[in-house]
């Protein structure tokens, strides 16, 4: 091969990669989610889940953020969401809920920020391909290896239940 050839081919790797990596950066943590973008994920994982738990008197959701990134105004945020329904008459003791990981890709309009796209990992034998699929390669590991670990959801769950119920 000609070293003409080969600079050129190494150019156009470098020229591709470049244009890929710097559309799509991983920001861990939370560091792009604001309050308010913080309290839209949560009312809008209540909103589109309490039809499935429509016997109880109040719905909560706490979510873990693994990271966010952004292309073309685009947020997409990389979480895993707890979501519980209670009732006062049996106090902290969730009815029925989710504990899942979720993609959820958000844009700023001129009215505040709104979901464009909504995501979860498909069941069975397809749960890992489709999380996979769903996160970026760090934060599917990260998940995997949380897998059942929500301690720290069920702490900032079990303090938002108990606020309202001592109200």
């Amino acid at each position: 091969m000609k070293l003409d050839s080969v600079v050129y081919i190494l150019f156009l790797v470098f020229i591709i990669s470049s244009c890929h990596n710097s559309s799509e950066k991983l920001i861990d943590g939370k560091v792009q989610i604001s309050e308010e973008i913080d309290n839209m994920i949560s009312e809008y994982i209540i909103q589109n889940s309490s039809k499935a738990y429509a016997n109880t008197d109040k719905k909560f959701e706490v979510h873990r953020i693994y990271g966010t990134s952004e292309k073309n105004g685009v947020i997409s945020v990389y979480l895993h969401s707890y979501f519980g329904g209670f009732n006062k008459k049996s106090g902290n003791s969730m009815q029925g809920g989710h504990s899942l990981p979720a993609l959820m890709k958000i844009k700023k309009d001129s009215s505040g920020y709104s979901v464009v796209d909504y995501q979860e990992p498909k069941d069975g034998d397809l749960y890992k391909p489709s999380l996979e699929k769903m996160f970026p390669e760090r934060y599917s590991k990260m998940e995997l290896q949380r897998t059942g670990n929500i301690k720290d959801l069920e702490k900032e769950m079990d303090e938002k239940v108990n606020r309202w119920l001592n109200q």
